[in-house]
C-alpha cells in the first residue's frame, strides 16, 4: 500500500503513446493508405476511426495518420525510425499500469493487422525488441528528473509484465525539449502474438 506522501506525489499518466519500431524504416507507405481507409470502413478497434491524413512531406514527422475520436494511429517517423504509434487522446480511468497496458495492446493489435495484411506483402513487421512509451502531455508530465523518477517504477512494472523474466532495459530520453519518453529494449525478439499473450496473462 502506498503511503500518504506517495499518494500525493504520484503522477497519473494520461495521453499515453506507444510506438513499436518496424524492421524496414524505408518501406513504401503508399500501399498502407487504402489499408487505413479500410479500417475506417470496417471499424475493427474499440475506438471510432474518422479520417486518414498524409504528413509524409514533413521531415521526421507523423507520417501517415489514422485519426480517431478517442485515439490516433500513425505510421510515425518523428525520431527518424518508422514505427506504429498509438496516441490515446481521451482520458482513461484506472491505474498507470492499466493505461500503459491499454495503449500497448492497441498498438500491438494494429501492428499485428499490418503484418498480416496480404495487401502489404509483409513489407511492415515489428522488430520484436524495441517499444517506446511517451506521455503526450507536457503539463501533466514535464520531461525532468523528478518526473522521470516518479514514473520509472510504473514503467518498470509494465516492462516486466510485457517481457517477463527475459532480460530488458529501460532508458529515458532526457532532452527537456522532448516529451517524456522511455524506450524498452528486450534482450531477444518477441512476436506481436507473444506480447499480446503477456499483456493478457
Amino acid at each position: 500500500m502506498r503511503s500518504i506522501l506517495e499518494e500525493e506525489t504520484a503522477i497519473e499518466l494520461q495521453h499515453v503513446n506507444v510506438k513499436l519500431y518496424f524492421n524496414n524504416s524505408d518501406a513504401d507507405l503508399d500501399p498502407v493508405i487504402p489499408v487505413l481507409h479500410s479500417w475506417i470502413q470496417d471499424q475493427p478497434f474499440d475506438e471510432l476511426l474518422i479520417d486518414v491524413a498524409d504528413y509524409r512531406h514533413v521531415h521526421h514527422g507523423p507520417g501517415l495518420m489514422l485519426i480517431g475520436h478517442q485515439a490516433d494511429y500513425s505510421l510515425d517517423q518523428t525520431d527518424g525510425v518508422l514505427g506504429l504509434r498509438y496516441n490515446r487522446k481521451s482520458p482513461l480511468q484506472g491505474t498507470n499500469l492499466h493505461r500503459l497496458t491499454q495503449a500497448a495492446r492497441a498498438a500491438i493489435i494494429a501492428a499485428q493487422r499490418l503484418e498480416a495484411d496480404t495487401r502489404l506483402n509483409r513489407k511492415l513487421s515489428f522488430n520484436g525488441q524495441d517499444i517506446q512509451l511517451i506521455v503526450n502531455d507536457r503539463l501533466l508530465a514535464p520531461n525532468d528528473d523528478s518526473t522521470r523518477d516518479a514514473v520509472k517504477p510504473d514503467l518498470q512494472i509494465f516492462a516486466d509484465k510485457l517481457f517477463g523474466h527475459f532480460g530488458h532495459s529501460l532508458s529515458f530520453d532526457t532532452d527537456p525539449r522532448h516529451l517524456l519518453s522511455a524506450t524498452i529494449h528486450a534482450s531477444k525478439p518477441f512476436s506481436t502474438g507473444d506480447l499480446l499473450n503477456s499483456l493478457n496473462a
